[in-house]
């Protein structure tokens, strides 16, 4: 960490894996794939590449800056998953305990009515037989016929009362059994709340964030720091579209999508998300990943990072991700030939909707964090393969 601050405000840019990345990049605008990026790329502790792209709001004429905040969608995971791995790291809480040890009353059940204990590990690594109101194929599906948010639009209503509506839908599968990506870390930050008897953002800003000084990360955009959001888009024929202010995007086909109110992230009554709350920078989120790539002080000793990091669940996971398990908040590649990828054994991953991806290669002392204000494209479309093909392809990752 003490390596890689002194290189945010500097640092060096390799003329081959600049061209590689900027190419990348410039491309993707080019083609209105993306509207804007920041892309960051640390290696061993050094910013080798960093760039501002493209236009942070399009019809303003603003330009992408560094210190520009995005909404984060599911980047929210991996920092609200750091504050739950500091409480244990701390004693102050366990990955096998059971939820109900902290929320009395969230009690989902399976779908003949039997009870089912969930534990802090089962949230953390989607193993819990929760999921998304997203997934639903259409807008009637037991989630949506509950009102559950899914944490990105508006819904009026507090964290509490929307793990009861989770709560109140039958599990989709028995605890441990299986893997599927969901609101499992909502009920995390929860779990945070009660175990640090304080609101989820005070919680994550004493136990990550404060720490390790990413002040622009939090649940809200203060008045003073509005001018800085991105304004979000998405991806559409000929260019990208401007978000409105109640949107719905699918994610995959044939399913309901997302709901969007891109105002939340200005709203500080709105719940906190846990799994996609958060507001921040490229900069706040790469130093997280360095911390933990470097073995986690000040946060947690080593043995916690680890356990983070491992490969959970097996064979489990993405279902558009072979090769891939999940550990304690993101994804683990576990197989580099069934993912097709230069990224080596063990590298963490993961990304948010609003158009996010970043990875982790600890083996290479490498991280990459890429926040563009387009959806899909910034999270799964072309862009993000091509920019890590682009890294590795660089040759300043061999060892």
């Amino acid at each position: 960490m003490s390596s890689l601050l002194p290189a945010l405000d500097g640092g060096t840019r390799p003329a081959h894996l600049s061209t590689r990345v900027d190419t990348v990049i410039d491309q993707a605008i080019a083609a209105h794939r993306l509207v804007g990026a920041v892309v960051l790329v640390a290696r061993d502790g050094e910013l080798v590449h960093r760039r501002a792209a493209g236009l942070a709001d399009r019809e303003a004429g603003l330009r992408m800056r560094e210190d520009t905040l995005f909404r984060l969608a599911s980047v929210s995971k991996p920092i609200v998953s750091a504050a739950a791995m500091v409480l244990v790291a701390q004693g102050r809480l366990a990955l096998d305990e059971t939820v109900t040890r902290w929320l009395p009353a969230f009690q989902p059940r399976l779908a003949g009515g039997s009870a089912a204990a969930i534990t802090v590990r089962q949230l953390m690594t989607h193993t819990a037989g929760l999921g998304y109101r997203f997934f639903e194929a259409d807008g009637n599906g037991p989630y949506a016929r509950a009102g559950v948010s899914d944490g990105m639009d508006l819904p009026g209503i507090t964290l509490a009362e929307n793990l009861r509506r989770i709560a109140s839908v039958p599990l989709l599968y028995a605890p441990g059994t299986a893997w599927g990506y969901s609101l499992a870390t909502d009920v995390l930050g929860a779990v945070i709340e009660r175990a640090c008897d304080t609101p989820l953002g005070d919680a994550v800003r004493t136990l990550v964030t404060g720490p390790l000084g990413m002040d622009d990360t939090g649940f809200f955009v203060d008045a003073a720091n509005a001018g800085r959001l991105a304004t979000a888009y998405v991806n559409d024929a000929p260019v990208p579209r401007r978000m409105q202010a109640q949107d719905v995007a699918p994610v995959v086909d044939g399913t309901a999508g997302i709901h969007y109110a891109p105002a939340r992230a200005l709203d500080a009554g709105a719940f906190p998300s846990g799994g996609a709350g958060m507001v921040g920078s490229a900069g706040d989120l790469l130093r997280l990943l360095e911390v933990l790539r470097q073995g986690g002080r000040p946060l947690m000793p080593a043995a916690w990072v680890d356990e983070m990091g491992s490969n959970q669940t097996g064979e489990w996971g993405p279902p558009d991700a072979p090769g891939t398990g999940f550990g304690l908040g993101f994804s683990v590649l576990h197989d580099p030939l069934a993912a097709g990828s230069p990224e080596s054994p063990g590298t963490w991953r993961w990304g948010g909707a609003y158009g996010h991806s970043w990875f982790v290669d600890r083996a290479r002392g490498l991280s990459v964090v890429a926040f563009t204000n387009t959806l899909y494209e910034g999270m799964s479309g072309r862009f993000v393969t091509d920019l890590r093909d682009a890294v590795y392809a660089a040759g300043t990752v061999a060892r």
